[in-house]
């Protein structure tokens, strides 16, 4: 069932989620952390990006992808023309790991309820899972994301497409054909074609409405 929430109601739903968010204590995580990383970005987007978890540099700030590999994925929104405020930005837990290690699965059941709350409110049409981590929690798959990549899959409703996670892509200079950044130029290129593709149906729809 879908439920329609007036602007006021997803305002105030929004400011909730996030006032549970930085108080969580669901799993230990939350007892090391400096800040919980909730998330940034348009509570209108189109487009949600799902990460893993916050490092060292997002627990410091509270903020999604702001190291070296959040400044990276800056820069592969904007060689397509995304704004990076356009989109919004979140991760599969919202507490760092120590020493930036992958969330267990137990973690990522304790802050399930979190993601799923910030999708249900954005509704987005458009999801990309940055790396294993979320690919393989929101496909619920083993299978892994040199697989997977530049793939579209239909997901309750949205399209699903994953893609490197940027800091893969720092470890891996490489441009030549077939590198992961040559795979991630054409993974962007591909969520910027899908992006002018739903923008043309959705004017479309509305001229002949």
């Amino acid at each position: 069932m879908t439920v329609f929430l007036s602007g006021v109601q997803k305002d105030l739903a929004w400011s909730e989620l996030e006032e549970r968010v930085k108080k969580c204590t669901r799993c230990a995580l939350s007892s090391s952390r400096r800040n919980a990383v909730f998330g940034e970005g348009s509570r209108t987007a189109r487009v949600i990006f799902v990460g893993e978890a916050p490092g060292a540099d997002e627990d410091a700030r509270g903020l999604p992808f702001v190291g070296k590999a959040g400044h990276l994925l800056t820069q592969i929104l904007s060689s397509v023309g995304i704004d990076r405020k356009d989109v919004f930005i979140t991760n599969i837990v919202k507490c760092r790991p120590p020493e930036n290690r992958a969330p267990v699965p137990d973690e990522m059941m304790d802050c399930a309820p979190y993601l799923e709350a910030q999708l249900a409110l954005l509704s987005p049409p458009l999801i990309v899972c940055l790396g294993n981590t979320p690919t393989k929690w929101l496909l619920k798959t083993t299978e892994g994301i040199t697989a997977l990549r530049g793939r579209w899959f239909q997901w309750r409703g949205s399209f699903l497409l994953p893609m490197f996670h940027p800091s893969y892509l720092l470890r891996n200079e490489s441009k030549k054909k077939g590198s992961p950044k040559e795979l991630t130029w054409r993974d962007i290129n591909a969520l910027r074609e899908k992006m002018d593709a739903l923008a043309g149906e959705n004017i479309k729809g509305g001229r002949s409405s």
